[in-house]
Parts: structure tokens; C-alpha cells; sequence
């Protein structure tokens, strides 16, 4: 199927198929696509704090095209086939696995609080995390053998999983490292994509400042959600001056009410 050919659906005739705190997902132009809508609330907490950053939306489907595509031409299967607008992309449609995999090169949040190792000590090595995706029960950490148990995954796609969340984080680490920023950590999602009889697990959501801690090397200052979370301010800024590294937004553009302008590709 040539998905550069695709029909464009108007947003008041598609049916919507899920609305999450950050993107709405609605049936796609042919069998197996949906479209992803980014949208501009900004949410910490489970939802607990909440908050709409007129350009988030914008900024975080820019960047994640950018990284998603990359991680494509590297070879890495995702869900991403293309952006359709700036604030829509035409994906996949797989069968999420109920799990975030959070992938952590350098203490700092929970891991911190948890364990009492100061933020942004260098861990011994990269350590990979599950927490069982359920907002009632806040997202609880689990192991693997809480995730065979309940049938979320086998220990085959565990495997898949994993081997997916290492080259992805090998791949985010130099590219960021290229730019001038620390992954300090991040959380993915994956799903089973189903082509005829085979079935494979793939990279899904989204991977943005909104699911990555990014650290500036120099001065260490927070390019990600985390300026939402503890009240620092300046969150469009930061997502832009991500964008602006990357090359998605130009370096004479700012912010403004409208969103910001970004770089055609």
C-alpha cells in the first residue's frame, strides 16, 4: 500500500477511536492506519495537574516524526508512516501492550526518590523499568514475572521489547549527545503490529520531551516536562530550543500564540 497516496479525512468526519491525556487517536483513511492528533494539554501526576500550552501539541508531533523517522531509517520498526499536518501523523494500528518501558541512563526522578541515589548521578549502566500502564493504580512498577503472570506480554515479546528499548536508547543517546543535550531517561511504548498470518512488536506513542528527561550537558538545565512538573516555567521554550537543535524549528524563531513556525519537511 503506497501510504504517501492516502486520502485526507476532515477531522469533523473521522470517528474517533481514543482520546489520552495528550493525543487523540482517530480512524485512519485505510484499513490498519489511524491518525495521531497531538494535543496541547500538558499533564504531571496522572493527570493530577493539568494545563493547555497553546504549541505543545505542534512541537511534540514535529519531534517525534523527526525521531521516529530516524529510528525507521535505522531500522528500528515503529508505528510512524508519516506527518500529515502540524498537528497530525498517520501511524499503524497496533494492539498496545499495557506496559510503559522507562529506560534510565542517569538517576533522577522516581529511581531517585526510590532508592535515595542523588539526581544525576551516573548509573553503572543503562537500566530498563516496566510499570503496568493503569491510571487508577498510578502506574505501578512491575516485573516480569508479574507481566507473564497476568498475560500482559510472553516472555518472547518481553525480549522484543527489551531488545527494542536498548537499540532506541542507543540511538537517542548519541543523537541528543550530538546536540548538546543529556538523556538522562525516557519512557516508551510498544504494540503488536498484525501483517497476514506474522505478527511483530514495534515502537508506538509517541518519544518526546513530554517522555524523555533532557538535560543541556553544560549547565544541566531541564529541557523537558519536568519544567511542568516542578513549576520552573518556560516549557514551550525548552521544547523549542529541542526543536531548534534537532533542526526541526529555525534559529531566528520563538514561540508565539499562534505556535511556532517550523522548518517543512
Amino acid at each position: 500500500m503506497d501510504f504517501n497516496e492516502t486520502r485526507y479525512i476532515p477531522m469533523s468526519r473521522r470517528r474517533r477511536i481514543y482520546e489520552g491525556k495528550a493525543k487523540v487517536l482517530y480512524e485512519g483513511p485505510e484499513p490498519g492506519t489511524l491518525i495521531q492528533h497531538f494535543k496541547d494539554d500538558a499533564t504531571a501526576f496522572n493527570a493530577k495537574k493539568h494545563q493547555v500550552i497553546e504549541g505543545k501539541g505542534v512541537l511534540n508531533n514535529r519531534i517525534s516524526e523527526f525521531l521516529f523517522q530516524h529510528l525507521n531509517d535505522i531500522g528500528v520498526p515503529t508505528h510512524f508512516i508519516r506527518r500529515l499536518n502540524m498537528r497530525e501523523q498517520l501511524i499503524r494500528e497496533v494492539e498496545i501492550i499495557p506496559l510503559e518501558v522507562v529506560v534510565r541512563n542517569v538517576a533522577a526522578g522516581s529511581l531517585s526518590e526510590r532508592l535515595g541515589i542523588e539526581e544525576g548521578t551516573q548509573l553503572p549502566r543503562s537500566i530498563i523499568e516496566f510499570y503496568y500502564k493503569n491510571d487508577q493504580l498510578n502506574d505501578p512498577m512491575v516485573s516480569e514475572e508479574h507481566i507473564t503472570a497476568f498475560g500482559w506480554a510472553t516472555p518472547q515479546e518481553i525480549d522484543d521489547v527489551m531488545a527494542l528499548a536498548i537499540r532506541v536508547n542507543d540511538f537517542l543517546t548519541g543523537l541528543f549527545l550530538g546536540i548538546g543535550i543529556r538523556l538522562v531517561d525516557f519512557k516508551m511504548e510498544c504494540g503488536r503490529l498484525f501483517e497476514n498470518d506474522m505478527m511483530r512488536i514495534i515502537v508506538a506513542d509517541e518519544i518526546s520531551p513530554d517522555s524523555c528527561r533532557l538535560w543541556d550537558i553544560k549547565s544541566n538545565e531541564k529541557l523537558d516536562k519536568d519544567r511542568f512538573r516542578r513549576d520552573l516555567g518556560g516549557l514551550l521554550e525548552a521544547y523549542t530550543e529541542v526543536a531548534k537543535r534537532l533542526g526541526i524549528l529555525m534559529e531566528n524563531e520563538r514561540p508565539a500564540g499562534s505556535g511556532p513556525v517550523l522548518v517543512k519537511g
